[in-house]
């Protein structure tokens, strides 16, 4: 059984408008998430092209030169991101603003990162809603648009437009519509592949809310080739087991169970796919004391058998 959701959604256009001086680490926080779900996936649920406003090269903060897949004028897709990072008050041009206000006809979706609310409000598309923006510039932010709501966030949604606050929130962000579109399971996956799953760091399972669930994906985590029975994660997690499951399945939609032998064949598939271990031994590291009842269980999560994984 697959916890993904949005099996045969609709492949979505994500572009990213870059300007002199802008953050690499926002740019790979940004593209990265969708590149790994693609990847973890195994199809297209994304596709991302890098404009700027006239189509030629730009430099990132850093002095990396990236080369545009196309200019902003005549393109439009799901969603638009704005990304001016450093050096964005001089961005802000009525050439700039009318890019944008065109691209608002064209974009389902218009995005600010980092210091790109202050590109949006420029241009009038923040009127009325509420935004955030880099921490050091906010108290500026709520002075120069007294008719956006600006709010200190990591990120804010509100209706077709999204701001956040800085290059580690842009990870945030699209993970977070990466699970809302494809279901949580897979915004799990990348939390798993992004994130250190150390006990000391608070953000390796940021898309549960309640605390049990998160010790329960812990325990999940930590207890990979030596299985713990359901009951015994639910006791150490503070809850009956019925009510993490009813928790797990109101924020991760998939069972506990589920999502535990998700976890483990996430294990399996990064042995799979990293070591030349034989598959028995593959399969014991992920808590399958027989191999052919993990090859089912691959199968049926991942469409294929782990020999076909392997050889892939």
């Amino acid at each position: 059984m697959q916890i993904w959701k949005n099996h045969d959604a609709a492949v979505q256009q994500v572009d990213v408008l870059l300007f002199e001086a802008f953050s690499g680490l926002c740019l790979a926080n940004t593209i990265e998430p969708l590149r790994a779900a693609n990847t973890l996936s195994g199809r297209v649920l994304y596709r991302w092209r890098l404009l700027t406003l006239d189509g030629a090269p730009v430099l990132s903060s850093s002095g990396m030169s990236v080369a545009a897949h196309g200019a902003l004028s005549g393109l439009g897709g799901d969603m638009l991101i704005v990304m001016p990072s450093y050096g964005f008050a001089s961005h802000a041009r009525e050439a700039t603003a009318r890019g944008l206000r065109a691209a608002a006809g064209r974009y389902e979706v218009l995005a600010g990162f980092d210091t790109g609310s202050w590109l949006l409000a420029h241009a009038g598309l923040l009127n009325g809603r509420r935004a955030t923006i880099h921490w050091e510039e906010l108290e500026r932010f709520g002075e120069a648009f007294p008719d956006v709501q600006a709010e200190r966030a990591r990120f804010v949604e509100d209706g077709d437009r999204v701001t956040c606050s800085g290059a580690q929130a842009a990870f945030d962000v699209m993970t977070h519509r990466i699970g809302a579109r494809h279901g949580q399971a897979l915004r799990l996956e990348l939390a798993t592949l992004f994130m250190s799953p150390d006990e000391a760091t608070p953000q390796d399972v940021p898309m549960a809310r309640a605390r049990s669930v998160v010790r329960a994906i812990r325990l999940m985590q930590a207890h990979v080739e030596q299985p713990l029975p359901m009951g015994e994660i639910a006791r150490r997690a503070g809850r009956a087991q019925k009510d993490l499951e009813v928790r797990m399945k109101r924020e991760l939609g998939a069972t506990p169970r589920a999502v535990y032998r998700r976890i483990r064949l996430l294990a399996a598939r990064k042995l799979l796919k990293e070591t030349a271990l034989p598959i028995t031994e593959v399969a014991l590291r992920a808590g399958y004391q027989d191999a052919s009842a993990m090859t089912r269980a691959y199968r049926a999560e991942f469409g294929l058998r782990p020999r076909d994984e392997r050889k892939a």
